[in-house]
This record gives C-alpha cells, sequence and structure tokens, in this order.
C-alpha cells in the first residue's frame, strides 16, 4: 500500500471514530445552549492552533494569505460550513435527535457523489445513480411517513459535503488550513460570547469548575478529529473519504439506542434500509471499479 495513502487512511478512520463518540462528550453539557457549545468550540480551538502554530514553527505566514486571497476566501467560506454544521450537530444530539444526526451522515456519502458530478466533472455510473435515487427515495418516505422534511438529515450532509468538497481544493497543509479557518470566525464568537456574557446569558464561570473545563475541552474535542480529517481528505480519494465516513453514524446509531434511550421505529428501519441499500450499491461499485482497474 502506498505511504501517503496509508497515512491518510489512518488520518481519516481516526476522524470517523472520534465523531462518531463526540455526542458522548456533548450530552455532558447539554445544559449549555447549542450555540454557546460552538462559541467555546471555535475560541479554544482557535487558542490551541495559535499555539501548535507557534511550537511547530510551521505557519505559513500572513503573506501567503495576502498573496492568495482566493484561498482567504475559500477558508472563510469552509470555516462558516463547519461552524454551521457542528451547531446543528450539537442540536441534534442534546435534543435527542441523535438518529437524524446519524442518517444525515448516511446520505453524505452519496452527497459527495452528486457533488463531484456537478463540479469535478465526474459520471454516475448505473449503480450509482441507483443507489443516490435510493437515498432520495428515503428522504421522500420519511417526508410522507413524518409530514415533515428531515431538515436536520439534509443541512448536516449538504454542509459537510461542500465542506470536504471545498476544503479538499485548498493547497495548504491540515494545520494552516485548520488555523486560518478557526482564526477566522474567533471574532465573530468573541463578539456573540461578550455579548452572553454582558446580558448574564453565558453559562461559562457562572455554573461550576467542571461545566468550565468541559467547555474549554470543546477545542479540543473538536479540533483534532477535524485536523485528523483534514489530513486524510488530503492524501485519499474523495470517494475512499465518503465510504469510511460510514464508521462515524454507525457509532452514533448504537450510542443514540442502546445508551440514550432513542427510539428506532419501523419507519425509521425503512428509510435507513433505503439509504443502507443505496451505500451498500455505491461501495459494491466502487469495489468493482477499483478491481478492474487493477
Amino acid at each position: 500500500m502506498d505511504p501517503v495513502y496509508r497515512r491518510g487512511l489512518i488520518y481519516a478512520l481516526a476522524a470517523f471514530v472520534l465523531w462518531g463518540i463526540a455526542p458522548a462528550y456533548f450530552k455532558l453539557i447539554q445544559q449549555v445552549p447549542p450555540a454557546e457549545i460552538i462559541v467555546h468550540r471555535i475560541i479554544w480551538s482557535g487558542l490551541l492552533m495559535v499555539l501548535v502554530l507557534g511550537i511547530t514553527r510551521r505557519f505559513v505566514g500572513w503573506r501567503y494569505f495576502r498573496e492568495q486571497p482566493r484561498v482567504l476566501a475559500t477558508l472563510a467560506l469552509t470555516a462558516l460550513l463547519i461552524s454551521g454544521n457542528w451547531l446543528v450537530f450539537v442540536y441534534a444530539v442534546n435534543n435527542g435527535r441523535m438518529l437524524d444526526a446519524s442518517l444525515g451522515y448516511y446520505i453524505n456519502p452519496l452527497i459527495n457523489v452528486l457533488l463531484a458530478v456537478l463540479f469535478l466533472g465526474e459520471r454516475l455510473r448505473p449503480l450509482q445513480l441507483t443507489a443516490v435515487a435510493l437515498a432520495a427515495l428515503g428522504v421522500a418516505y420519511q417526508v410522507v411517513e413524518f409530514g415533515r422534511l428531515p431538515w436536520i438529515s439534509l443541512v448536516l450532509a449538504f454542509s459537510f459535503g461542500f465542506y470536504g468538497l471545498l476544503r479538499k481544493r485548498v493547497p495548504l497543509d491540515a494545520l494552516n488550513g485548520l488555523g486560518a479557518e478557526t482564526l477566522l470566525v474567533t471574532p465573530l464568537a468573541l463578539i456573540y460570547f461578550v455579548q452572553l456574557w454582558v446580558t448574564g446569558h453565558a453559562q461559562f464561570a457562572h455554573v461550576s469548575r467542571p461545566l468550565d473545563l468541559l467547555l474549554m475541552a470543546a477545542g479540543i474535542v473538536t479540533t483534532i478529529p477535524l485536523a485528523l480529517f483534514s489530513a486524510g481528505a488530503q492524501r485519499l480519494p474523495y470517494t475512499t473519504i465518503g465510504f469510511l465516513q460510514y464508521i462515524s453514524p454507525s457509532i452514533g446509531i448504537v450510542l443514540a439506542v442502546s445508551c440514550y434511550g432513542e427510539h428506532f421505529g419501523s419507519a425509521r428501519a425503512i428509510t435507513f434500509s433505503l439509504i443502507w441499500l443505496g451505500l451498500a450499491l455505491f461501495s459494491w461499485d466502487t469495489w468493482r471499479g477499483r478491481a478492474s482497474r487493477t
């Protein structure tokens, strides 16, 4: 196996396993509003990235970003996408909708296929087209059964899909890219935190020392897997990243049902079965295509 591919595989596997168990952390701080959790995630991640880039001396320098305005603009967009993705994810976890979040991350690999067709010029083979159609049928069934659009699932799937697509095009290593993303949204996070503090709505430093420490840990909990994902995405084909992403929602389903008592009824079973069937067809087609080229 190619060493670059092997390192990318290790990074991506670690990222998706950590994302899979992340809900357990957010459940510990579910008394805090999702927006304040994301604020702490950004602030402490920004501090962590400054320390890491300073210690490793791997910062590319501000001159690079002045000379590459398109890269800076792309990172600003990816920063907003991943922040929004995390906000919806935390909301889902802390409001008993982890299964909706897991559905979104199951749909995401098929969204990646559509994005590859639309923006990378790839073409869908018949089985891939069938897989996407099955996913769409699963979403449509849930709309009919529950009478509402699964907005959490769709927002998570599309926001992370566009994040991965754009992030893959940024010619920066994982540390510098993630550092720039975080620092670009840190001023917004600081403004919101000051507003919470002034109005007396901030949980930080007003409840307990353990809660403060848990909120500070948000930087580590969210930055490490994101850095691993970025490093993996730069070394692996986009289709491989999509395949590995099944790990995270699978862990999420186990946690939601076995640990947090979410109901996995017949309607969800049908929806997930359609998605899983689509993923199985997509995986088979991908494997068959790779095998025919070797």
